[in-house]
């Protein structure tokens, strides 16, 4: 997720000043316990999609906190009620599961009682990490999950919609001063085909650094988090694991992100056997960041990575992009 920053309506510390979510807030505490009420409001950073707040609860058995999601942009409000309603089944469906997974509170999908559609869910542990240091052991890690995530048995009738593509190769726009235009059109010539033949699984389908909680560190460090389940798909393990590596290449260099793959099947990820194949879902989710994957890096540099300029993404993308060629093509 990235930070909302055009709609939100907090102040410099943070602090929420509630000028346009009373009927949100009256909805909220009809959902806590007999006795709670909404001690302290703080927005929280990372939401592109949508705005987030952190609830803090107190009342006669103590404190707790929880997370609020509301979508406020326009094209996300008309697609609210089947991004909440997802998020909103897919929790219920983790909360028998080991996946760390937040748990559901409430959700107002469609605005009945809100002023905007909105789901509170249980606060997790744990911070996001972006920095370099310790990379490929968050990485290890965050192969680890990916694989439970898509090994997950999910009945016939529980499972969410089928993947969609996020670019197509009429959409992809190769950076507007690009040296290399003959890798883009080659990157884009893989991907102008029907999609390959693949066995499908339970996606997150926006599995990345920016959405997984750490605690700990050295042998302590653990995942104590899994946010941002509004994705969440049926399809090729493949487009999981592309969208990890693209991610991780550019935060962390082409290296982590070619790396990914190769974590996972060590974790006991299937991938396509076909090398065309795997290459195809990998340029199908790279091609979406172009030009110039501003949209992760806006998080990304409010986290203290202020390397991440515009133009150092743009330099990655094309690397990476040379990499899974020299790799697979």
């Amino acid at each position: 997720m990235t930070p909302d920053r055009a709609d939100d309506p907090s102040g410099p510390d943070g602090a929420d000043p509630a000028a346009d979510w009373a009927a949100t807030r009256a909805w909220v505490a009809a959902a806590l316990s007999p006795g709670e009420h909404i001690e302290a409001v703080t927005r929280l950073r990372g939401g592109w999609t949508s705005r987030m707040r952190r609830l803090e609860i107190a009342g006669p058995d103590g404190r707790r906190a929880l997370v609020l999601r509301s979508f406020v942009k326009p094209f996300y409000l008309r697609h609210a009620d089947g991004l909440l309603r997802r998020e909103a089944d897919v929790l219920r469906l983790l909360e028998a599961t080991a996946v760390p997974a937040a748990g559901l509170v409430a959700v107002d999908a469609t605005a009945r009682h809100c002023d905007h559609p909105s789901l509170l869910m249980t606060l997790l542990p744990g911070t996001v990490r972006t920095d370099d240091a310790g990379a490929a052991d968050r990485a290890a890690l965050l192969a680890r999950q990916l694989a439970d995530v898509h090994r997950l048995p999910v009945p016939a009738a529980a499972r969410p919609r089928a993947y969609e593509a996020w670019t197509s190769a009429e959409r992809v726009r190769p950076p507007a001063d690009t040296r290399r235009p003959g890798l883009w059109e080659r990157a884009v010539d893989v991907i102008r085909r029907d999609p390959p033949a693949h066995r499908s699984c339970f996606l997150h389908r926006d599995f990345h650094p920016g959405n997984v909680l750490f605690t700990g560190g050295g042998a302590g460090l653990r995942i104590s988090g899994v946010v941002d389940w509004v994705e969440t798909s049926w399809g090729p393990a493949d487009l999981d694991v592309a969208h990890c590596s693209s991610a991780l290449a550019l935060l962390h260099g082409v290296p982590a992100g070619m790396c990914f793959a190769d974590r996972y099947a060590a974790a006991g990820g299937a991938l396509a056997e076909d090398r065309a194949d795997h290459l195809y879902w990998r340029l199908l989710d790279a091609l979406a960041f172009a030009p110039d994957a501003e949209k992760v890096a806006v998080p990304w540099r409010e986290l203290g990575r202020t390397d991440l300029t515009p133009e150092v993404l743009t330099g990655r993308l094309e690397e990476y992009l040379e990499a899974l060629f020299d790799r697979y093509g």
